[in-house]
């Protein structure tokens, strides 16, 4: 869902496994040549839906990278299937109201732009949630912790499912090692 953190917490998630960040959206600015917002307004959704869909599929298949998508990623089933196939896909669940209250002030984000940007949070979320949830292999929910938290709980589901060497992943700051 916008604003549950995929952003910010895929770079964390990036270096604490030095690996390459890499965004869709901004993946997509950069070969449309226009903030999503001007296109989206320009071309409409379908038209977005389309290069969001050739950006996917080119980065899903990449080898060492934490991949960020935009929410409405997991709309098209062709998305989805080259997601889940070919990485390892994290859910981080937020409720709307929550996402409302960190996303109220925000002008950036076409599809909140409406009277009611918790309604309309709360129809995406009844829309979308089965669809991440299909799509994932993994769900941790963000609601309420920290940044760092949430990277914590992506690490611990990666080396509890054996796929992260814990003993390469460095240890938070200000923590001992376990011996």
């Amino acid at each position: 869902m916008p604003g549950c953190g995929k952003s910010t917490v895929g770079r964390h998630l990036a270096r604490q496994l030095g690996l390459r960040f890499v965004d869709s959206d901004t993946e997509i600015e950069r070969r449309i040549g226009m903030p999503i917002r001007d296109f989206f307004a320009a071309q409409g959704e379908a038209a977005f839906r389309e290069v969001e869909s050739d950006v996917i599929e080119q980065l899903a298949g990449q080898p060492g990278i934490v991949l960020a998508t935009g929410g409405g990623a997991v709309l098209r089933p062709s998305n989805r299937d080259a997601l889940h196939s070919q990485t390892q896909v994290f859910y981080l669940r937020a409720t709307p109201e929550d996402l409302h209250r960190r996303l109220r002030n925000d002008s950036h984000r076409p599809l909140l732009q409406v009277a009611d940007p918790l309604r309309r949070l709360c129809d995406l979320f009844r829309e979308r949630d089965p669809l991440y949830r299909r799509t994932a292999h993994f769900v941790v929910e963000a609601t309420r912790p920290s940044v760092p938290a949430l990277t914590g709980m992506v690490l611990m589901q990666l080396e509890l499912a054996g796929l992260v060497d814990p003993a390469q992943v460095p240890s938070p700051i200000g923590s001992t090692p376990a011996t």
